[in-house]
């Protein structure tokens, strides 16, 4: 089998996730070579990403490699996938997911979110400050782009008295160290499909090496959990600029909803079932139901 040619954005998260791809492949016997490639999400940093487009911004000039055939797969956090994907192109595994919770990252470790005190977060996510808002009114939010480096720099420079950031990023780039509390998901439910590194291609890839990378690197559970997330996030039209919220954790659960912009209502449900793209888009459709669609029609009338 040829050279497998892996895509990555450039970034030192993305090129941790690139080399934990490469070593898993490597080790089922496949030879792979790494592809930096640099994404509109990485150029633009002087905005938030509800200005600059919430659909492919970190995935589009990748996508565009795999169907020129410059690369055959392409790595991305999960998180960062639009929820639907050109007919032309597939997702073929997920990593085992890693402890899915947001974190407080801080020089200060006597910071907490709980102790009513005020400080200054910094954060790109509208899901987190939405949440904020909702819990948590008297912390101050402050706009962060950038890598992680960057925002820690930001951090130590003053910009910000602490970070809100997904505990997979600080865990692999070895920052546990400045994590100042771990926020419970029962608060703060999680992006949809955080914590795991999805693998795309082009649908007309080679059918065996599609194969092999799937038995290398595909996690069956994690997978089962991420089709009902995303098939939520699908129905919801959900982009990064969307503060929805989804996590499916134990067999046959998922839990999600959607939070307005200001913080002031949020909607949250559980459903169970076998078949994981029916209770994503179950859930999707009783949030709905409850007042989602007004919220969406809100927010969107605000980006």
């Amino acid at each position: 089998m040829s050279t497998i040619k892996l895509g990555t954005r450039g970034s030192k998260l993305a090129l941790w996730q690139a080399e934990y791809i490469k070593e898993t492949l490597e080790k089922g016997g496949l030879q792979v070579e790494i592809v930096i490639i640099n994404t509109k999400g990485d150029q633009i940093l002087d905005r938030s990403l509800s200005k600059i487009g919430s659909k492919g911004v970190f995935t589009e000039e990748l996508e565009e490699q795999l169907r020129s055939g410059e690369i055959d797969i392409a790595q991305h956090s999960a998180k960062d996938l639009q929820s639907e994907l050109s007919e032309d192109l597939e997702l073929i595994a997920f990593t085992e997911r890693e402890q899915v919770n947001d974190v407080l990252v801080s020089f200060d470790k006597s910071l907490s979110l709980e102790a009513g005190k005020p400080f200054v977060v910094g954060t790109s996510s509208t899901r987190r400050v939405a949440m904020l808002k909702h819990y948590y009114p008297h912390i101050q939010t402050v706009d962060m782009r950038g890598n992680l480096q960057t925002r820690m720099a930001k951090l130590e420079n003053g910009v910000c008295d602490a970070l809100l950031l997904a505990y997979a990023g600080v865990h692999r780039m070895g920052y546990e160290e400045h994590i100042a509390e771990m926020i419970s998901i029962d608060k703060f439910t999680p992006a949809v499909g955080q914590g795991s590194v999805a693998l795309e291609c082009a649908v007309s890839l080679d059918p065996a090496k599609k194969a092999k990378i799937r038995e290398l690197c595909n996690h069956a559970e994690t997978e089962q959990q991420l089709l009902a997330e995303r098939a939520f996030l699908r129905r919801l039209q959900g982009g990064c600029s969307i503060p929805v919220f989804g996590l499916s954790q134990k067999s046959g659960s998922i839990t999600g909803g959607i939070i307005s912009l200001d913080g002031s209502e949020i909607l949250k449900e559980t459903i169970s079932g076998d078949n994981p793209l029916e209770i994503g888009g179950a859930l999707a459709e009783k949030i709905l139901s409850l007042g989602g669609d007004r919220i969406l029609r809100e927010i969107k009338a605000n980006l």
